[in-house]
């Protein structure tokens, strides 16, 4: 009888070990699991801003691209009057605008050189902007393109 009972207590010490190291398995699966999930997690979230860089980055190329056409349509808005020629203009920014593009008012204020390019030098209020030769634009709040301009010395 003793012997039978020790063999269960032998038999049960056993299957208790045998436990604690399933457990410890489990443990280690699920921690395992959770450095998996949390990589794919920040795998998704680079992704994502990779799409959204890619986005940004397209969008600016093909917003340079076009600047110079609407350079030149203020060209020839400065010598020429038209009713159509505005309203192409007017459509043309507001795009540009809903893009995300803004204007860079530089004209009479003081000269930034995160934004503005000093071309030349004239006669005028030291550090002004005298004379915008080329909008400058933000797209987003970043520089897109600095405003040429003439400062006073």
């Amino acid at each position: 009888m003793k012997e039978v009972k020790d063999k269960k207590i032998e038999e049960l010490e056993k299957c208790q070990k045998h436990i604690k190291h399933l457990e410890g398995k489990v443990k280690d699966l699920e921690n395992n699991w959770k450095r998996a999930l949390a990589d794919y997690k920040n795998l998704e979230k680079r992704v994502l801003e990779d799409k959204e860089q890619l986005a940004f980055y397209i969008k600016k190329q093909t917003i340079e691209d076009i600047l110079p056409f609407l350079d030149n349509l203020e060209k020839i808005g400065e010598h020429i009057k038209d009713k159509g020629l505005e309203l192409t203009l007017k459509d043309f920014k507001q795009t540009l605008s809903f893009m995300g593009v803004e204007e860079i008012k530089a004209l009479g204020k003081d000269f930034n050189s995160n934004e503005m390019e000093a071309v030349e030098t004239g006669e005028g209020e030291k550090d002004k902007v005298l004379k915008v030769l080329s909008n400058g634009y933000l797209l987003n709040g970043k520089l897109l393109r600095p405003a040429k301009v003439v400062v006073g010395k």
